[in-house]
């Protein structure tokens, strides 16, 4: 376990991409209006790629490969509010146990398995094998949906919030697959580290997202067939 001193000076580097200018980002959106909240903790370097047209699995694979040595790498959507004063602590602590960290996860993986909520492909909930709580709705602290026990090791996580220590993903060569721009890169990049032998786990963060998630449009189910096609199942 790190101890509280030294915990001041890790950074933990805040991933995002928008679609917003830079003044809209830190006015309007939930995650630029969250990290308003940690101006003054020193701890925090944000990486925000601002009016983004790109994948995500582009800007993320970025900010492995910098150059800077940035303690923690934390890949967050800009609809999500950081409800969490505790965040790094609560960062560091529980990547002393998983190499990979989300707030929400299923413990396992089926074939076929499409979300990481459900069990197959016909994205009916899993009840029985999911992990974690998230808040959900248009301001912050929105009501909680519990998917399971948590902290638990998990098989996929929900790519609205993963985290990793910067040196675990470069050391073992996980990157995300830029094949996949929005739409299972998260699916993707949790089966990679576990391939490398990572571990993966849900962590006790409270955070709210601003949306549910946009499973089975059209691009959505043209990223499905890509992800099925690579890893068979």
């Amino acid at each position: 376990m790190i101890n509280t001193h030294r915990k001041r000076d890790i950074k933990v580097e805040v991933v995002s991409a928008t679609r917003l200018s830079e003044d809209d980002f830190w006015e309007k959106s939930a995650l630029g209006r969250s990290l308003s909240c940690f101006e003054h903790d020193p701890c925090f370097v944000t990486r925000i790629s601002f009016e983004n047209t790109r994948g995500l699995s582009e800007v993320y694979n970025e900010s492995i490969r910098a150059p800077h040595d940035h303690d923690i790498l934390l890949f967050v959507h800009d609809d999500i509010w950081l409800n969490d004063y505790f965040l790094v602590d609560r960062l560091i602590d529980s990547l002393t146990i998983y190499d990979v960290v989300g707030v929400a996860g299923s413990r396992r993986r089926a074939a076929r398995q499409i979300a990481w909520y459900s069990s197959d492909d016909t994205l009916k909930g899993d009840t029985t094998h999911l992990s974690g709580v998230v808040g959900h709705g248009k301001e912050q602290f929105g009501g909680a949906t519990r998917y399971g026990p948590t902290p638990v090791q998990c098989e996929i996580l929900d790519g609205a919030f993963l985290a990793a220590k910067k040196s675990t993903l470069r050391d073992n060569a996980v990157f995300f697959d830029p094949r996949f721009d929005f739409h299972f890169y998260d699916m993707d990049f949790c089966r990679t580290a576990r391939q490398k032998n990572l571990h993966l786990g849900t962590s006790r963060i409270s955070v709210s997202h601003q949306s549910m998630g946009n499973f089975d449009s059209l691009a959505w189910r043209k990223s499905s067939e890509i992800y099925l096609e690579k890893w068979g199942s």
